[in-house]
């Protein structure tokens, strides 16, 4: 034989055999690491009460009770939230889960961060003292009162189903809901703090410390909105008549016939039925849905999709006789246009949320009704979407109780549970 063929075949002979050994440890380093998520990643329903119940134990977190709890590491599996009833329609709407995993470490060391008065500069306000879980997750005035009995601007939007939603605060100044979460500390109407100061205070607590170097590595401004921002988007409104309601209109119409050769069908009906029995709807909040999804009340020129909210902004007239009203999202865009918008709130819950608008102005949902009833008041800049509506008082009163039919409970939470001091 030549002996140059020789060589040229144990040359390529060797990179076979190269190329074989690289394909096959490819293939299993991705077979490894599909493995390893596959272990570390697991679906939780939002509403799960264990998400928002705290370290186990009672009093104030030890630095031994965080030590257990941080070195159980289920409490790493990054969760694949699944939304409940109705609000499961907006699954694609998800928003922030990319760049800020869930994990049971995060959202509970946000839930700490959350009830904690430490985060203000003389530790007397939290997030949840405008946020109140016993107040629909808002504060029952017309604005927010911060440190020194200091009174904001706003009324205080709600804190449930934020994981639906990306701009935050009513005129969408802060770009993600981890961007909102530290707004409030270094205002100095609000928390008045800093940002370095509140980080510095956390550092100094060693079941803090323990937790965002286990989690984040370190104490940063950032890893203090993660937490508090992965907290919140485990707080999600539970189905409501509402939502039953619509689940059952699938099925109304259903003949026993239909039933008799589809287990499955007959199963989801079955599912429907109880629900609707459970969670019944008046006969006026029925007639008040009518009035909310047709041109009759045009509801759903904003207050559309799984959250009833159309994330978008309008200038509704709410403040616009004002010397010097509020412009809104204009002090963000700049544009026109924006002169006077606010932020779609929800109507889920809204019957636990007054008062209303953005600046608290009105104390009941049959006054939000006669506002809109109305056609607002005229502005320059008023949208388009608003028109006298002309409703008969039996239907307005019909659409309040839809709207309180949009009702349902947030999970329960552990809110007196934090941290020891030392």
């Amino acid at each position: 034989m030549n002996p140059f063929l020789f060589f040229i075949r144990e040359d390529r002979m060797n990179r076979a055999s190269i190329s074989i050994h690289t394909v096959c440890f490819t293939l299993f380093t991705a077979l490894l690491t599909f493995l390893s998520t596959s272990v570390r990643c697991e679906q939780v329903l939002l509403g799960d009460p264990a998400l928002t119940a705290g370290v186990p134990g009672s009093g104030p977190i030890s630095v031994p009770q965080i030590e257990t709890w941080l070195d159980d590491e289920h409490n790493f599996s990054e969760l694949t939230p699944v939304l409940p009833l109705g609000l499961s329609q907006g699954s694609s709407q998800i928003t922030g889960l990319d760049e800020n995993p869930l994990t049971r470490a995060k959202i509970e060391l946000g839930r700490q961060l959350y009830f904690d008065p430490r985060l203000s500069v003389d530790s007397t306000v939290s997030c949840a003292s405008c946020h109140d879980p016993s107040m629909g997750y808002t504060a029952q005035t017309k604005t927010g009162i911060g440190i020194k009995g200091q009174a904001g601007g706003r009324n205080s939007p709600v804190s449930f189903n934020r994981i639906l939603s990306d701009k935050q605060f009513w005129d969408g100044r802060a770009g993600s809901l981890e961007e909102q979460a530290i707004g409030p500390i270094a205002n100095p109407i609000e928390m008045g703090f800093t940002h370095e100061g509140v980080v510095k205070r956390l550092a100094s607590m060693p079941v803090y410390a323990k937790q965002f170097e286990k989690i984040f590595g370190s104490v940063t401004i950032d890893a203090v909105g993660k937490a508090i921002a992965a907290f919140e988007r485990v707080l999600v409104t539970a189905p409501s008549p509402y939502d039953y309601n619509e689940q059952w209109r699938a099925f109304k119409d259903l003949e026993p016939e239909d039933l008799e050769d589809d287990p499955e069908l007959a199963e989801l009906y079955a599912e429907a039925a109880a629900g609707i029995k459970s969670h019944p709807m008046s006969d006026s909040a029925k007639r008040g849905r009518e009035i909310f999804f047709t041109e009759k009340g045009n509801c759903t020129a904003c207050h559309v999709g799984a959250n009833l909210a159309d994330e978008k902004y309008h200038n509704i007239g709410v403040g616009m006789d004002q010397e010097n009203p509020d412009v809104g999202r204009h002090a963000v865009t700049n544009d026109v246009v924006d002169t006077g918008a606010f932020k779609t709130p929800t109507v889920r819950n809204v019957a636990l949320t007054a008062p209303y608008m953005h600046n608290g102005s009105m104390a009941t949902l049959e006054e939000v009704v006669e506002w809109y009833d109305k056609g607002g008041h005229s502005s320059k800049h008023l949208s388009s979407k608003i028109r006298p509506l002309k409703l008969s008082d039996q239907e307005q009163t019909d659409l309040v109780e839809f709207m309180k039919a949009c009702t349902s409970p947030t999970p329960p939470v552990e809110t007196s549970r934090l941290p020891a001091d030392a």
